[in-house]
């Protein structure tokens, strides 16, 4: 039915199995809205610590004891098929992408935005399925990296995390600021982060950067296995120490740190920042993809159909940037430049 869509759709926490395919209305877009149909949007760790609901302070945003938005996804591409009355900014045909207004609704076929909404053009260059996976790592990254810790050309950056969604993108991004990074993940990844131009790999199983002799500007926690109490030693003395992940520890460290000796220790949400930091950061990124100085970073492609199996996949913890989940409309797209073993069936 043309009024019908498929979306992804959780009313409980808990395994992958909470999630089911529904058909449900097809949203119309009203006055300065805007209908996309998803074409590609990803699976990111975000969306497994959603699902499953373990952690209580995630429960603060998705709903105390039940889902509140029953439909997860974060980031998407696709492309606009209708527009509300007073929509000037995009017009049918165009082919967007970006993160969805709320962090919620990416995982239907359709998704109504405001026509102002953080959106830029996809890169002509990049599948859907590419765009969908470049939003959110990079717009976390590219904050902490220039904004908050302000880094420069020719300082050391330590990167841990480094094969992740955001620590895959701190990678290539510090690399284009001109800083000199190494990174830590596990040996397995050790070829493909330094493909993307990690200067040094470390194995997190075989070498403790803490005991290491080198000394860094800059510790950026991407996946929040570190702490800043420890990690300070490998500080140079007026270094700084960023975790992507907010806990006790990492409030407790901003604070005493803000007035204990030189180093720093930060958390910044930057899903807080205004939606005019996020656009100016999205087309800043839109620019490095367009131009090949920033590459996307996809694991696995999944159809619609198989959420489960890619959710059971993204709670190993073992993923390389992001996941992509494909609808429908676009099977058997954009997923040609992974290897065979990475590409989920596509859909009959």
């Amino acid at each position: 039915m043309k009024n019908q869509m498929k979306s992804v759709i959780y009313t409980k926490y808990g395994a992958p199995g909470v999630l089911s395919l529904e058909s449900v209305p097809r949203p119309e877009p009203g006055p300065q809205q805007i209908l996309i149909q998803v074409h590609a949007s990803s699976i990111c760790a975000t969306d497994s610590i959603f699902r499953q609901g373990r952690v209580w302070s995630a429960r603060l945003f998705t709903g105390l004891r039940q889902p509140k938005r029953t439909v997860l996804g974060s980031e998407f591409a696709g492309v606009v098929v209708a527009v509300g009355a007073g929509v000037t900014r995009f017009k049918p045909g165009d082919q967007v992408f970006g993160p969805t207004a709320e962090g919620f609704g990416a995982h239907s076929e359709y998704l109504v935005l405001p026509a102002d909404a953080v959106l830029a053009l996809k890169p002509e260059r990049l599948s859907m399925a590419e765009a969908a996976v470049s939003a959110s790592g990079a717009l976390t990254a590219l904050p902490f990296l220039t904004d908050e810790a302000q880094l420069q050309a020719g300082q050391q950056v330590l990167i841990i995390g480094a094969s992740g969604s955001v620590g895959s993108y701190a990678v290539q991004l510090a690399k284009q600021i001109g800083a000199r990074v190494t990174a830590v993940c596990s040996a397995a990844n050790h070829d493909w982060v330094q493909a993307l131009g990690a200067d040094r790999v470390l194995d997190y199983r075989q070498t403790d950067f803490r005991e290491a002799p080198e000394r860094y500007d800059l510790i950026f926690d991407a996946v929040g296995q570190s702490d800043f109490g420890s990690a300070r030693r490998a500080l140079k003395p007026a270094g700084q120490y960023f975790s992507t992940v907010l806990n006790a520890d990492i409030l407790w460290q901003q604070l005493w740190s803000r007035y204990r000796g030189t180093q720093r220790a930060r958390f910044v949400a930057t899903g807080l920042r205004s939606p005019a930091q996020k656009q100016a950061d999205l087309d800043q990124i839109q620019a490095l993809l367009a131009q090949g100085l920033l590459q996307p970073v996809m694991d696995r492609c999944y159809p619609l159909a198989d959420v489960q199996q890619a959710h059971a996949y993204v709670d190993q913890g073992h993923k390389k940037g992001n996941v992509a989940l494909i609808m429908p409309v676009a099977a058997g797209q954009g997923c040609d430049s992974l290897p065979a073993r990475q590409v989920a069936r596509t859909q009959a």
